[in-house]
């Protein structure tokens, strides 16, 4: 059984057949998915779908970095208010620079605010970083003071960005790009700490191979638990079991 700690099946993507891709993931050994908000426009699709099947669904809330714009102080204050006793984590929040960093300082400012949250209500953190590890890197220096847990959501980074992201006491999510062939992450996976890794799909994006070109879906995840496997050189059972436990104690599930 797998815990699949980030998947957006709320996506419009998956309006016309949610529910057919919901048991697939079932049939597939997912025994729960995580749920990460993006903006103020998703809170009501995805509480709906957690609303339906809360035994196999848990919510985040938080403000992804690419829907912070000129409003969005108005839409953490949105946010915020949202976050109530079904939240099990503040995200998905991070810093994304890769095709715009017009909002860099603002983007700076909601991941802050967004710690914040998380370390005063004591809640693990889902980060999203992409062409912004030594900015993320320099926030979380001030802000980690033992109150913060998280994931390094899709990491993609190099071997001293692995080390750094778990010396802040992070775990490296993992997903379908670990089965690419020009994946770095590969090539020095097996020296992370197996307790230190989660699986993940982002689903709708980046499906696992065989998959790339099609919507990714929460069921591909055990794609991905093949390929941890074999690098790791064990059984892609001990993989599920492993990051499954992971999960839970880093999200309290």
């Amino acid at each position: 059984m797998i815990i699949n700690t980030h998947s957006h099946i709320y996506d419009e993507a998956f309006d016309a057949d949610r529910e057919e891709v919901f048991q697939r993931a079932l049939e597939a050994g997912v025994e729960m998915l995580l749920l990460p908000n993006t903006d103020e426009k998703t809170i009501a699709p995805m509480m709906d779908f957690y609303e339906k099947h809360p035994d196999n669904v848990r919510v985040m809330m938080g403000l992804h970095p690419e829907e912070t714009q000129n409003d969005y102080k108005d839409k953490l204050m949105i946010i915020e208010k949202n976050i109530n006793n079904d939240i099990i984590g503040i995200g998905e929040i991070g810093l994304d620079f890769y095709w715009d960093d017009t909002f860099k300082k603002e983007q700076i400012e909601v991941l802050t605010e967004q710690l914040h949250w998380a370390k005063e209500l004591g809640l693990p953190v889902s980060i999203h970083t992409r062409n912004a590890f030594h900015e993320m890197f320099k926030i979380l220096d001030h802000e980690q003071d033992g109150r913060l847990a998280g994931v390094m959501h899709c990491f993609n980074g190099s071997l001293e960005e692995a080390k750094t992201a778990l010396s802040y006491g992070f775990h490296l999510g993992l997903g379908g790009v670990i089965t690419y062939k020009n994946c770095g992450v590969k090539e020095f996976l097996a020296d992370i700490p197996m307790d230190r890794i989660v699986l993940e799909t982002d689903d709708p994006y980046l499906p696992p191979v065989p998959y790339r070109g099609q919507r990714n879906e929460p069921a591909y995840i055990v794609k991905t638990a093949e390929k941890v496997a074999e690098i790791y050189g064990v059984s892609a059972d001990e993989i599920a079991n492993i990051t499954t436990e992971n999960a839970r104690k880093l999200f309290k599930i």
